[in-house]
């Protein structure tokens, strides 16, 4: 039983792991995103 609960708390953790990795990439993204809008924005050429 304990060996089960141990299995099942593991594959949760990971799982939720997955889910924050996955959020942190799109903020990173959006905020590369907002950094490249912002230097077409201010081309001067």
């Amino acid at each position: 039983m304990k060996k089960f609960v141990l299995i099942a708390m593991t594959a949760m953790t990971l799982l939720s792991a997955c889910n924050t990795i996955s959020g942190m990439g799109k903020d990173v993204k959006a905020a590369g995103n907002a950094v490249s809008n912002t230097a077409e924005k201010d081309k001067t050429y």
